[in-house]
């Protein structure tokens, strides 16, 4: 990304975040129809305030499984750049072993804040009381770590669980109460797979004439996701079938490819309505193929480097910080696609 393009990536950030729990600013619901964009603005100060130069950032990534965490790489790489961090960046291509072995490493050199966002939830406390013994502050970053409160400074993400709702309402009320549906979940374990398929299953509550009747991990990825939709449409499930809720947008354009091969018309024969909220899914709204996905927003580069500022310093930051995300349809599809930014 060039430096103008990086700077406008910075400029756009400011409107795109909501304060967080215990945040002086103010926090505004999420939108909730088609018709509207996210509405949010980073906790902290504006792009420059916080002097982040020279301040040494180890970022443990889960791995490069799907366009969004490209966008969140690219969005922490930027950013650490712009304003003169010096940043350890590790790909843990999806293994936490990778990740504990890129953390102890962060240790080992000396950082002044780790950020990491976790593969799965459980299995850090260890790690990260090596941090703590250490004096090094943690920044949890887009899934949740269930771990101690005092082993991390604060939490940077969605509302996995509203975003599951948020899906189950809109497809509810396109299916009129009434249908079969398949589930393509995310990584078993990690956050956004648990905590979305809670709130999917909260939205369904009570209408007994949606069912799930299939569920099974994609693990996040394109391929994946076209690999269990076409093994399912040709399964006595896949014919009795009325929608498709993938867990990310990624596996839902790969189940996209699975159901058109199997010669049925996604958006209209299956609906189709995923998460996250990529510019490739914009698209296939355009196309007809999608029908909606909930914005998860991937930008969190300058809300990680102000917070590890701040920790630096020696502030005390609110423990979670909420990423507020708005939802999108086919209807305002074309008008919103050159607005994606990932």
């Amino acid at each position: 990304m060039n430096t103008k393009l990086a700077a406008l990536s910075l400029f756009a950030l400011g409107a795109m975040f909501l304060g967080g729990c215990g945040s002086s600013t103010t926090t505004e619901e999420p939108a909730k129809t088609p018709e509207a964009k996210a509405n949010t603005t980073t906790p902290g100060s504006a792009a420059g305030d916080l002097d982040a130069k020279g301040l040494k950032l180890g970022f443990a990534q889960v791995g490069a499984e799907s366009g969004w965490r490209t966008a969140n790489t690219e969005s922490i790489k930027a950013e650490a750049q712009a304003r003169g961090v010096d940043l350890k960046f590790a790909d843990a291509q999806q293994k936490q072993e990778n990740q504990i072995k890129a953390i102890k490493s962060f240790i080992a050199q000396g950082v002044d804040v780790i950020a990491f966002s976790p593969v799965v939830e459980t299995g850090w406390e260890p790690v990260l009381q090596e941090a703590k013994k250490a004096g090094i502050p943690v920044i949890i970053s887009d899934r949740r770590a269930d771990v101690p409160d005092d082993l991390y400074a604060t939490f940077i993400g969605s509302d996995f669980i509203k975003e599951g709702q948020m899906a189950g309402d809109w497809l509810a009320k396109k299916l009129n109460n009434k249908g079969n549906i398949a589930e393509l979940t995310g990584t078993p374990g990690s956050a956004p797979a648990n905590d979305r398929a809670k709130g999917f299953r909260q939205a369904l509550e009570g209408k007994a004439d949606l069912k799930i009747v299939f569920t099974q991990t994609g693990d996040f990825t394109r391929a994946k996701g076209k690999e269990v939709m076409e093994a399912l449409m040709k399964s006595p499930t896949g014919s009795t079938l009325n929608a498709v809720f993938a867990h990310n947008d990624d596996m839902a354009l790969g189940a996209i490819q699975a159901i058109e091969e199997a010669g049925k018309k996604p958006g209209s024969d299956i609906i189709v309505v995923s998460i996250d909220g990529v510019h490739d899914a914009f698209q296939a709204m355009v196309d007809g193929k999608l029908n909606c996905t909930v914005e998860c927003n991937p930008l969190l580069g300058k809300a990680i480097i102000d917070a590890a500022a701040k920790v630096k310093k020696g502030e005390t930051l609110p423990k979670r910080t909420v990423i507020e995300d708005g939802i999108f349809d086919q209807s305002v599809a074309a008008k919103e696609l050159p607005n994606r930014k990932y």
